[in-house]
Parts: C-alpha cells; sequence; structure tokens
C-alpha cells in the first residue's frame, strides 16, 4: 500500500534544502514539491540546460524559492565544495535539508570485466562526492533547529547482486557513511541521518538499467513524495540511522 501523508502547504516554510541531481528524475521532483511547500530550494548538477529548465518551472509558480549551482562531481575539486558552502553561508543562515540524489549507473557487467574507468568515475560521483558535500555542508546543517541529510540508496547496495558492479558497491559505501555520520552527529546537531531506497521509479537511470522493462509498471517519481515530504516534517524528528524503504514506508 503507498504510504499516505497530507503535508500542509506551509510545511517546509523558511527552510533551505539542496539537492543533488536536481536536474532530472527523483531530485527535480523533490526540488518542485519542496518549492511548493514553501521551501528554498538549491539545485545541484552536471547539465546546466536541465537545471535552468527546473529553475525556469519554479520560478514561474514560486518565485524567489530556487537557485542553481551547476557542479560536475566527477571533476569537481575540493575549492570547488569549498566555494559551493561559502556562497550559501553569504546567502542563508542555515541549511535544513540535504538530500544526496546524484549518481551514475556504469556499467553491468561481472566485475571480472568491469572497465576500471567507470569503477573510478562512479566512485567519485556517487561516494566521494556525498563526502565531500557532506563535510564542508554539515557547519550550515548543525546550525537548523531541525535538519535532514538522506542518501538515497538501493536495493542492491543493501544486498549485493551479481553484475551490479560499481552502483551497487557505491551504494553499500553511502549506507555505511550514513551509519558513521548519523552516530557522529546524534547528540552534538539537530540532524537527523538516514538512507531512503526509492524502490523501482519511473526514471530515466531506471530505464538504462531496464531497457527491456515497461516504464508504466513502475511508479512515478511524484506517487513517492509523501514519503521524502515526511521525512522532512517535524514529526519524523525521531526517525534517526535508519535504513528506510518507499515501499511499505510507514510512519512513526
Amino acid at each position: 500500500m503507498t504510504f499516505q501523508y497530507v503535508a500542509p502547504s506551509n510545511l517546509l516554510s523558511n527552510k533551505t534544502i539542496l539537492i543533488t541531481g536536481g536536474g532530472d528524475g527523483i531530485g527535480k521532483v523533490c526540488a518542485k514539491t519542496f518549492a511548493e511547500h514553501g521551501a528554498n530550494v538549491i539545485l545541484l548538477g552536471r547539465t546546466q540546460s536541465k537545471l535552468e529548465q527546473v529553475y525556469d518551472e519554479i520560478e514561474a509558480l514560486h518565485p524567489g524559492k530556487v537557485i542553481i549551482h551547476p557542479i560536475d562531481f566527477k571533476s569537481a575539486s575540493i575549492e570547488d565544495y569549498k566555494i559551493l558552502a561559502a556562497s550559501l553561508d553569504e546567502q542563508f543562515e542555515c541549511l535544513d535539508g540535504l538530500i544526496h540524489n546524484a549518481a551514475l549507473l556504469g556499467a553491468r557487467s561481472p566485475i571480472e570485466f568491469y572497465p576500471e574507468q567507470d569503477w573510478s568515475d562512479l566512485m567519485q560521483v556517487n561516494v566521494n562526492a556525498a563526502f565531500h558535500l557532506s563535510k564542508v555542508l554539515l557547519p550550515a546543517l548543525s546550525r537548523s533547529q531541525d535538519a535532514r541529510m538522506i542518501f538515497t540508496s538501493s536495493s542492491v547496495g543493501r544486498v549485493g547482486r551479481a553484475y551490479w558492479g560499481a552502483y551497487g558497491v557505491s551504494k553499500f559505501a553511502l549506507e555505511g557513511l550514513m551509519q558513521t555520520l548519523a552516530e557522529e552527529v546524534e547528540n552534538t546537531t539537530a540532524i537527523r541521518v538516514n538512507s531512503l531506497n526509492p524502490g523501482g521509479t519511473r526514471t530515466a537511470m531506471r530505464r538504462d538499467a531496464y531497457p527491456a522493462e515497461n516504464p508504466e509498471t513502475q511508479p512515478t517519481a511524484e506517487s513517492i513524495m509523501p514519503v521524502y515530504l515526511y521525512l522532512m516534517s517535524p514529526e519524523a524528528q525521531p526517525i534517526h540511522g535508519q535504513a528506510l524503504n518507499v515501499r511499505g514506508f510507514e510512519a512513526i
């Protein structure tokens, strides 16, 4: 059964939330949904044209609620992350949410034949970028009175599956990063850190992973937004350090 949560229109009023991979798929829908509920949204992504399209869609309905910041996680330097953090510090008192959503799918092949460059690129985008971004933004998140950090996970990052290669391994790594961070910030900040497996969703990455599948058999990104809204709500404050799933999600 689909999780039901009717969020008040002002649920995220005065909240500032950063979303990676904000130009497409789940990240794009998160951005639009959060802005609809009052949040200021900061969208990170590598394709400026996609970010600009999302910017235009949000700006038309919610003027002044969206900022875009193009960044290629594959080539970003430590300095690029520091510049981003400094820019946000100048514009906002704190950061209330960080959605780690950007990811590469990479090759689907046995480890024995896995392309070395694909492995390196994917770890850089899926794991190292999440580390660097979390590190530079933790001070801003720590200044929030009720912050959230959500790592986008996958079923192949919780139980190993053949031929998922670097993608599956990277999701295992994110689960470890989530657990480590959750324990570190639990008693010293108001940041709640969790991972969330969206499950099969009607996105471009899903089509790439399962080209023979009928996309209509998968739920839309819009249909899973009640879970994301609930996790950003004050009601979800006790949820911390958990590996969560959209499928079968229940409120506490």
